[in-house]
């Protein structure tokens, strides 16, 4: 079992979105790069990243140059998600997360995002 927001939690995401149909079908000729930053996490601040390029996913600790959009959240809404007890759209309606960046390409792709968390809250996670 990994333990939220570490190492063997993106690695074990990694490879969870990778071997997922759905999600391999939704990333299709998507070229996508989201920074994700959590605040009050027992570590301090956490910044992990999505980047979706050429039909694959990478998913790690850090921050990643480039990126084309940045999701912000306190720690509580990121194990919300996590652990799909509260989807995208409505932590991003309710003003639970904060988004920046280029909004037209994170919309367009809104089903990159959905696929995503659907995959990560199947992982075996310690929160």
């Amino acid at each position: 079992m990994a333990t939220f927001l570490s190492e063997d939690h993106f690695d074990a995401a990694r490879e969870a979105l990778n071997s997922d149909p759905a999600f391999l079908s939704s990333i299709a000729n998507v070229d996508l790069a989201v920074q994700f930053d959590v605040t009050g996490a027992p570590e301090g601040e956490v910044s992990y990243y999505l980047k979706v390029a050429d039909g694959a996913a990478t998913t790690a600790l850090g921050p990643l140059d480039g990126s084309d959009v940045t999701v912000s959240s306190d720690y509580e809404t990121s194990q919300t998600i996590s652990k799909g007890e509260l989807n995208v759209q409505m932590a991003f309606m309710t003003g639970k997360i904060k988004v920046g960046g280029n909004m037209a390409k994170i919309m367009m792709h809104q089903s990159v995002l959905n696929e995503y968390t659907r995959v990560l809250s199947g992982l075996d996670i310690e929160y």
